[in-house]
């Protein structure tokens, strides 16, 4: 019989340019602040360590990544002697990646007591735009011809040609192409993902850990600067570092805690990955299968969900993602972000962090930030963006590029 998992303890640094802290250093806070949160008064009780990560090559580490950034934890006796860091890699679903491999050797019995930690840096004070390069990265670089004639196609379709720029991610680029076929086949319009950003930038005003803490318009999200059609800045995630962690530990392990630890601990319910493909047109996304799976393994659906964080590298992927987890019918993620119902008191509360387009998105921490947040909210935790009474939450978070979707996506289901 597999294990129950619990979250008992989450952190995370704000979002934003830290040239001043290095891996080790963002790594140290995360790590202790989760296992703060957790009351853990000796981190040793911690077995391993999960490690997400996608571009420390930049700044001169390519392998063996976390190891090196625990070091001097190890070396303090804050993390045990000879514990395993495992590094894990899956483009800007990685923090959901090392959440995964926390929570399976929980449920496999290997381990009552985890931690997955997710740290980025982005932000290059000597060459700011250097990193952009990198975001390219993830999609095929053995055969590129094949995704680049694949959008090339769909734009020429379209009537907007695929044209990437070094002045700004690629992945920006696939996105736009995304959002005019779904703007083609479903009347969906830059009104729609406006209101959607205009929602999210509002949260996020309210987040003391977002990049962006302002709160801003539908009219003044579409009158910002186009970045790629029909996409404007405001649309689109920062570039910006920081990192977030969860310790995470079994049922049994849990009995051993004070009360007050227990009366905080959040299960996960579910936490299922599918992997992308090169999807027809019409064809639901691969966020589709992971959520239905998540549901399954729950027990529940998504008319129970109070609370969501879902994978805004653009506003449109918002919309996208709502129809995908099916709180709207397909083709309905417009409509249904215009009227209202993903506001915090809206049918289901979206992004109440403020999202990628304003929390931020250091790649590797996102989807362990997704789970602070949504820890935050079922503790009843979130101060003034609190969702009223939320018991059930959900995050979806994606990474990668295989055609119109992502090479793979994790879905988790949380609740109190």
């Amino acid at each position: 019989m597999s294990e129950s998992v619990y979250v008992i303890g989450t952190c995370s640094t704000p979002f934003r340019r830290w040239p001043d802290k290095g891996f080790k250093d963002l790594t140290r806070e995360v790590y202790l602040g989760a296992a703060q949160d957790a009351g853990l008064a000796d981190p040793q009780v911690i077995e391993a360590a999960w490690f997400g990560n996608c571009v420390m090559h930049y700044w001169g580490q390519p392998l063996v990544r976390g190891n090196v950034s625990f070091i001097p934890l190890v070396r303090e006796g804050l993390f045990r002697d000879r514990a395993p860091v495992i590094n894990v890699e899956g483009a800007c679903a990685t923090g959901s990646l090392a959440l995964s491999g926390a929570y399976k050797e929980i449920r496999a019995g290997d381990a009552d007591v985890t931690v997955a930690v997710g740290v980025e840096k982005l932000y290059d004070p000597v060459n700011p735009s250097g990193i952009l390069a990198e975001f390219g990265k993830g999609a095929d670089r053995l055969d590129p011809e094949e995704w680049i004639e694949h959008y090339t196609r769909i734009g020429e379709r379209l009537g907007q040609a695929f044209a990437p720029s070094p002045d700004r991610s690629v992945a920006m680029d696939t996105y736009s192409m995304q959002a005019r076929l779904h703007m083609k086949l479903y009347g969906t319009t830059r009104e729609q993902i406006a209101a959607a950003c205009a929602k999210s930038h509002t949260n996020g005003s309210l987040n003391p850990l977002a990049q962006y803490r302002f709160a801003m318009t539908p009219q003044q999200v579409l009158d910002d600067r186009i970045v790629s059609e029909p996409l404007t800045r405001a649309m689109c995630a920062p570039v910006g570092d920081g990192a977030a962690a969860a310790v995470l530990c079994s049922e049994k392990f849990l009995a051993t805690l004070p009360t007050h630890v227990r009366d905080r601990a959040i299960r996960i319910r579910a936490l299922a990955i599918s992997g992308g493909k090169y999807r027809g047109e019409a064809e639901p996304g691969l966020s589709r299968a992971a959520a239905d799976r998540a549901y399954r393994m729950a027990g529940v659906s998504p008319q129970n969900v109070d609370v969501a964080e879902v994978h805004d590298a653009t506003s449109f992927c918002e919309l996208y993602q709502t129809e995908m987890m099916r709180f709207c019918p397909e083709g309905q993620g417009g409509p249904f972000a215009a009227s209202g119902a993903t506001a915090m008191d809206g049918k289901v509360a979206v992004n109440p962090s403020g999202g990628l387009v304003s929390k931020g998105h250091p790649i590797g921490a996102t989807g362990l930030s997704m789970c602070h947040e949504l820890v935050t909210q079922l503790r009843g935790e979130a101060g003034e963006r609190q969702v009223r009474n939320p018991s059930i939450g959900l995050q979806q978070n994606g990474g990668g590029i295989i055609g119109l979707e992502e090479a793979l996506c994790a879905v988790a289901i949380y609740s109190r």
